[in-house]
């Protein structure tokens, strides 16, 4: 068992340590799908999150044991980087990973738990009206994320975290799932990219397109921020809807065939 701790958390090693033997028994689930995220307490008020990663399939158990870092290494690498440039985070406290015999099998990542917060998911499907403070906001993080060079490749609806201050009326953000990014150098119609995923209405989007242009110093239009931030929403949509459509014919074929498809959770 590999496991790389965090300085300032190393009074934790012996709890860490301990994590594959307990994570079944104890803590709260918070999700439970493909990979599994539980909320421990320890000690007096500390709240700590664990995400155990799925088990790769035979392909990723190599390439995790000889030539990537695994997803919780990167999730905890990835955090210390972005937090480092000024952002906030969920603080990276440890990761772990184990092999069985010679290959790589599970790992774990360690981080705070995120109190008072809640994700941009809540407005996917949201009215601008009433939300311009939060969306202008968000437009401006984002904006200061790609010109430090941070790019979320998995910038999707869920793993962005809210937190708001109501004494000062600010609002924080907080990137989460963050085994998938790129530090680079972030172009305008990359960062505009970026947000395809994030919400479903094109006003949202306009409003986002026109605060980022003018938040990345209008190295482009406002107008081209928008049509950019549309195209590729729309792109990313229309990529969404035939994927569904796909899934929906196969499963029809399956059914017409007498095959039995269970889901998987």
């Amino acid at each position: 068992m590999n496991v790389i701790i965090n300085p300032e958390y190393a009074y934790l090693r012996d709890w860490i340590e301990k994590i594959p033997f307990f994570f079944d028994k104890e803590g709260t689930v918070i999700y439970d799908k493909k990979n599994i995220v539980k909320v421990f307490s320890y000690g007096n008020g500390l709240f700590i999150n664990v995400k155990r990663f799925r088990k790769p399939r035979l392909f990723n158990r190599i390439m995790y044991t000889c030539f990537r870092k695994s997803k919780a290494r990167r999730s905890y690498y990835n955090t210390l980087q972005i937090s480092g440039k000024g952002f906030d985070t969920a603080e990276s406290v440890a990761c772990i990973e184990i092999k069985e015999g010679r290959w790589f099998s599970d790992s774990y990542y360690i981080s705070l738990h995120c109190q008072q917060v809640w994700e941009i998911r809540d407005y996917y499907f949201g009215p601008l009206a009433g939300n311009e403070n939060l969306i202008d906001a968000f437009a401006r993080y984002s904006a200061a994320l790609h010109d430090a060079g941070i790019y979320h490749l998995d910038y999707s609806p869920g793993n962005i975290l809210i937190r708001y201050d109501s004494a000062s009326g600010k609002y924080t953000f907080i990137p989460v799932d963050v085994n998938r990014m790129k530090f680079m150098s972030v172009s305008p119609d990359k960062g505009c990219e970026n947000f395809a995923r994030l919400f479903d209405n094109d006003d949202i989007y306009t409003r986002i397109g026109i605060v980022y242009s003018q938040s990345r110093g209008k190295v482009f239009s406002e107008e081209e921020a928008v049509r950019l931030i549309l195209k590729y929403k729309n792109r990313f949509s229309k990529k969404k809807a035939l994927k569904e459509a796909l899934k929906r014919v196969s499963i029809l074929i399956l059914k017409w065939l007498g095959i039995n498809i269970r889901r998987k959770k």
